[in-house]
């Protein structure tokens, strides 16, 4: 996420923690490129002032010059005020209301309003265990009530029906009519979108505020927008009483100027953020947190969270279990080692939350070439048949030829493959019998991804 800002303000974080004595010159200096970068990150101008004036009355003040770490004190302030601009912690959503409650999702065509609705019914679902009905109000756009009723199967929800000839009025109310009558916690409404801001679009939306009043009124927007998004923002600030923002695509290449915009110009709270296409793929959004990843500081809880909602841990026990009985480690184990990987998101979705100072060691690492090479080890594996996978010895020339055929690579990836696993099967017999901790201090001392301690992945 918003990869050039990040570059720019880690290596400017770096400068100002080396820093022995803080002037207001020195202070001037660091406060121009910071400018220079939100500007060029598609930060508004507004928005921007605001937050220089800020920071350089706090760092000009005794809290740095007092300090015996000016340089680190500053870092804490710019810190600070980031997260002070995208809002302060974490605005939870709303569902303060006689069920159901109405949730309306507002944005421009392409914003990603109809995935946002199913990711929030999934969310809502599982992190509070609300009972979820999702309705669409696009009669304008072609296949958006199929698009709908395809992602809200896949959240877990229940889809309510409309068509093209009806008016969104007339389905709104219908949906809130049955959610009452089956006893539905949270009705999710999906409305329409234009490719521009138009007075019809304006107007639709305003009457179907007040006829459903939602309790929550979710300003969907694209973080790649950059200054269209606050274009967009001040209108559908407007028209409607927005209580919250969500933030879609911040996975993506995008400059990162929304983020840091659309709080201060709207004056809601950015309550999720988008962080992949995947239908689980949304945050709450923290603003604390995100600020630390703006400023190359990484965010280990969010990474945290991310390997253990995507680790079976029953599996993992059962592997566990395994090997501390003897039995052998096999390439179904192996497979499965790769599909938790893949689950969790991939690797640049984990490298994405390290600090920059890990991510630079790692720096060597093509991505996209490691994504491929798993998804290549996948398919390898899946070639074989369920005895080669038990019996990975009985592999020899004509076996891996056929391997490399299925799987469609060349039979040196099939031995680089085997190999990789013969050394993980190593490493799982040292596991047996207590040499766990023997282990993992050996491993404390190896050079893995660029050293640091850190162990080699076998993928």
């Amino acid at each position: 996420m918003a990869s050039a800002l990040t570059d720019k303000l880690t290596r400017l974080v770096k400068e100002m923690r080396g820093q022995a004595r803080i002037t207001e010159s020195n202070v001037t200096d660091m406060l121009r490129e910071v400018r220079m970068a939100l500007l060029e990150a598609d930060v508004a101008l507004p928005v921007v002032r605001d937050f220089i004036a800020r920071v350089k009355e706090k760092a000009l003040g005794q809290e740095v010059l007092g300090s015996l770490k000016p340089g680190q004190t500053l870092v804490s302030i710019v810190n600070r005020e980031l997260a002070a601009t995208m809002g302060e912690g974490v605005a939870d959503i709303n569902l303060a209301a006689q069920p159901p409650a109405v949730i309306l999702m507002a944005g421009l065509q392409g914003a990603g309003k109809t995935t946002t609705t199913a990711k929030l019914a999934k969310h809502l679902i599982e992190k509070r265990k609300k009972k979820v009905l999702t309705v669409s109000g696009d009669v304008y756009r072609p296949a958006a009530i199929e698009q709908l009723k395809t992602v809200t199967k896949q959240a877990g929800a229940e889809w309510f029906p409309s068509t093209p000839d009806q008016k969104p009025l007339d389905i709104a109310s219908a949906a809130l009519d049955y959610a009452k009558k089956h006893y539905f916690d949270v009705l999710l409404v999906d409305t329409a979108g234009r490719l521009a801001i138009d007075e019809a679009l304006m107007k639709e939306i305003k009457d179907l505020h007040a006829a459903i009043n939602p309790v929550e009124t979710l300003f969907v927007v694209d973080a790649m927008q950059g200054q269209d998004a606050i274009n967009t923002a001040k209108a559908f600030k407007d028209a409607l009483p927005l209580t919250g923002i969500v933030l879609t695509k911040l996975d993506g290449d995008s400059r990162g100027g929304a983020a840091l915009s659309v709080r201060q110009i709207t004056g809601a709270p950015i309550k999720f953020a988008g962080v992949s296409e995947k239908i689980d793929g949304l945050e709450v959004f923290d603003a604390e947190r995100h600020a630390g990843r703006i400023l190359g500081m990484g965010d280990i809880v969010a990474l945290v969270e991310q390997v253990t909602a995507g680790v079976d841990m029953e599996a993992a026990q059962k592997l566990a279990a395994k090997v501390k009985s003897g039995d052998g480690f096999d390439l179904n184990d192996f497979l499965s080692q790769i599909q938790q990987m893949k689950q969790m998101g991939g690797l640049s979705s984990l490298m994405d939350k390290l600090p920059s100072q890990l991510t630079a060691k790692a720096g060597s690492l093509d991505m996209d070439k490691a994504e491929k090479d798993i998804k290549r080890k996948e398919g390898i594996i899946q070639s074989m048949t369920p005895l080669e996978r038990r019996k990975p010895e009985l592999i020899k020339a004509t076996r891996k030829k056929r391997i490399a055929n299925g799987a469609g690579v060349h039979v040196q990836e099939v031995n680089r493959l085997l190999k990789e696993f013969e050394q993980m099967q190593g490493m799982m017999k040292k596991m047996k019998g207590g040499g766990l901790m023997k282990m993992m201090k050996r491993m404390g001392g190896m050079k893995g991804m660029g050293g640091g301690g850190m162990p080699k992945m076998p993928f």
